[in-house]
């Protein structure tokens, strides 16, 4: 009797250990009079959580409960009677996953793995089977390993691999309607590859405005420079959306100041009433070692979540037939629902649609009633022409309609910028915006899609609705800008932000501002206050480099070599050194004499008409740590910009970010930068 009770108890031990779902260890057993739990978590291909995905618990085709994943990617089905049950997990620009699952004694936990795909799509997973990721939102970074392991094929160093015998020269690959495929060495070695598509996808109407770069000014000649903040970082995101689908970017989507703020460097909090502060460095600069790199690096305040009023959000959706591809209004759609989770339940969120013709699709909701939200947005469907400047109109009178005073009100607009109906131009689009920003209603611009992306579009509408603009390349960075982000995106703590800075000619004989091209304002634009700067979110960083030419340095820029820099004076002596004098008052050594430039900063208080001022000079001996990596970054975009950049520049670059540290900045995001240059050396190289 002993020994059949031993072996029963031993056959149901064995069939525990085999059901289907047993994932969790050490968890209690729930009692079949009390149900079972099923719990577990969405995730994509890198791991990262999926909020707002749609988890159906269902038996024999009804369903018995329904959920939604939360922030952090979880869901939960409590007191579930024992039996076969099917879980089917779904959210918009992806493929739905059916796992079956056999509820007995003990809790389930379950892992989800979603896939990039049509929601139509489904991937069933029999009981037990770990989901696995089969495909990737990019096009050119492993697709092809399975092309090593076929009969005849030759892995080689660069320009060296093989297939059948053909050399990469008569071979053409076409990866998802990219041509041009061919084998690079990462490292040098014939063992490390990886793959480039070099093609295009075929003519596209992508705009971008066109942007010349800042030249070097002599100090003498000109000892001011003055500039609107810019906090927008669409151009770093837009970039990358390039390299990983094996293309260069066109020299005006590199905007070099938005690829170095991209990255949020720790300078000191503000302290005090100030709702900024700034922070000078002076380093050495890597690509002229005779020059050296200023940095002016300005932080705005964070804000607790506790500190904020009230949060009125109109969610201006574009859903024009151009948004219908998965890198548009899907992704866009998912992004929204993990933005959505972030809201208090007493803030408010409304969202307006535009085609041919705008309407409400939510009026604005609190917070606290997610089921509607997250139905409101899986219902959007895309279809029709574009009339952006009616569903502007009526976004901004919603925001109106719910306004909150002392509060954040703001409308948020996604899509590809494609306003082909209704008020089209440029001109108008911004008269508009410029009007309704007066309300305290501020804009900012999500940018999605390929092919016919109006950039230069979107960035403007961004700049004159007080407000930033981002490009979203992934669900990644929809979640960094949405969610990591969210308090800068939304909550504005200094508006009208204005730079000039004044370079001592003691020191400095020339310089030259990197990046900013669109945002720079004539001198006596600074004082006045009617004339508009840019916003910083709570949080936000902003990065401005200045390339340095210090007295005593050889310095003719872009002259022949037979030809002086300027003709010899008529009326008065020609300085030794040919550089044309201005007539200044004298340099107080005794007082300012270590200091190389210095920094004043205008902004408004939000709610304010009146701007403050900030100033702080930078001395000669300024410790850099973040200099370095910033101008690694600046100097990628320099590359980038530069279709005859050499191939050692590239190599220098990729050898010294590989190594580098980023003193305050994420490390994940300096790891995707590494993988970036190299990406982009590669590309340089088969070029």
């Amino acid at each position: 009797m002993a020994i059949r009770l031993r072996q029963v108890v031993v056959v149901l031990f064995l069939c525990a250990l085999a059901m289907p779902g047993l994932e969790g260890q050490g968890q209690s057993a729930q009692q079949s009079s009390v149900g079972v739990v099923i719990e577990g978590m969405v995730v994509d291909s890198s791991n990262g959580v999926i909020p707002g995905a749609t988890v159906a618990l269902e038996q024999g085709n009804t369903v018995v409960a329904r959920t939604v994943s939360d922030s952090s990617g979880n869901f939960r089905f409590t007191a579930v009677k024992p039996g076969e049950y099917v879980i089917k997990v779904s959210l918009q620009g992806f493929k739905t996953v059916v796992k079956q699952v056999k509820a007995a004694a003990q809790p389930i936990k379950l892992r989800v793995v979603l896939e990039i795909g049509a929601t139509s799509e489904t991937v069933t997973v029999a009981a037990g089977a770990s989901l696995l990721q089969t495909q990737s939102a990019t096009v050119s970074r492993n697709e092809l390993n399975f092309v090593t392991f076929l009969p005849g094929v030759t892995v080689g160093g660069d320009r060296a691999s093989t297939v059948a015998g053909l050399p990469q020269s008569a071979i053409n690959i076409t990866v998802d309607g990219v041509t041009g495929v061919q084998f690079v060495t990462r490292s040098g070695t014939a063992g490390d590859q990886f793959y480039a598509i070099t093609g295009t996808r075929g003519p596209g109407t992508e705009s971008y405005a066109p942007i010349v770069s800042n030249a070097f000014r002599l100090t003498t000649d000109d000892p001011l420079s003055t500039f609107a903040a810019d906090v927008d970082t669409a151009s770093y995101a837009n970039v990358r959306r390039f390299l990983t689908q094996g293309q260069l970017p066109p020299a005006d989507a590199v905007r070099v100041e938005e690829l170095v703020n991209y990255f949020r460097f720790a300078y000191p909090e503000p302290t005090g009433r100030r709702p900024v502060s700034i922070t000078g460095e002076v380093g050495d600069c890597p690509w002229a070692p005779a020059h050296k790199l200023a940095l002016v690096g300005v932080r705005a305040k964070a804000i607790e979540d506790r500190e904020v009023k009230g949060r009125n959000i109109v969610l201006l959706i574009d859903v024009s037939g151009s948004m219908s591809t998965p890198d548009k209004l899907p992704l866009v759609k998912t992004g929204l629902r993990m933005f959505v989770d972030t809201l208090r339940n007493d803030d408010r969120i409304a969202i307006v649609v535009y085609a041919g013709a705008s309407g409400i699709a939510l009026p604005s909701t609190f917070g606290e009633d997610r089921g509607r939200i997250h139905a409101a947005i899986e219902n959007l469907n895309a279809g029709g022409s574009t009339n952006g400047g009616e569903g502007l109109v009526l976004a901004y009178n919603v925001a109106t309609e719910s306004f909150i005073k002392g509060g954040i009100n703001r409308v948020i607009l996604a899509t590809d910028g494609d306003f082909n109906v209704g008020v089209t131009s440029q001109g108008d689009l911004l008269q508009l915006i410029e009007r309704k920003k007066l309300s305290g209603v501020f804009l900012s611009v999500l940018g999605v899609g390929t092919g016919n992306l109006k950039d230069s579009t979107m960035e403007m509408l961004a700049d004159k609705g007080n407000g930033h603009y981002a490009y979203l390349d992934s669900l990644q960075e929809a979640r960094r800008v949405l969610v990591r982000e969210g308090g800068a995106t939304l909550e504005t703590v200094a508006k009208d932000v204005k730079f000039q800075v004044e370079f001592n000619p003691e020191h400095v004989q020339a310089w030259r501002l990197i990046g900013y091209e669109n945002r720079l304002l004539a001198h006596q634009d600074f004082n006045n206050d009617k004339k508009d700067g840019g916003e910083l979110g709570a949080g936000h960083s902003v990065t401005v480099l200045y390339e340095i030419v210090p007295v005593g340095v050889p310095f003719w820029p872009n002259m022949p070599e037979d030809r002086a820099a300027v003709d010899p004076l008529r009326y008065q002596a020609t300085p030794t050194d040919g550089a044309v004098r201005v007539s200044a008052v004298p340099n107080r050594a005794g007082r300012y004499g270590d200091e190389l430039l210095n920094v004043r900063v205008r902004y408004k208080q939000p709610d304010a008409d009146v701007s403050e001022l900030m100033e702080q000079p930078i001395r000669r001996s300024a410790a850099a740590p973040h200099v370095p990596f910033a101008a690694a970054v600046a100097e990628f975009g320099f590359l980038l910009r530069d279709a005859r950049s050499p191939a050692d520049r590239w190599n220098l670059l990729a050898a010294r970010v590989k190594t580098m540290g980023g003193t305050g900045t994420d490390a994940a995001d300096r790891q995707s930068f590494r993988d970036l240059v190299e990406l982009a050396a590669g590309l340089k190289k088969i070029r």
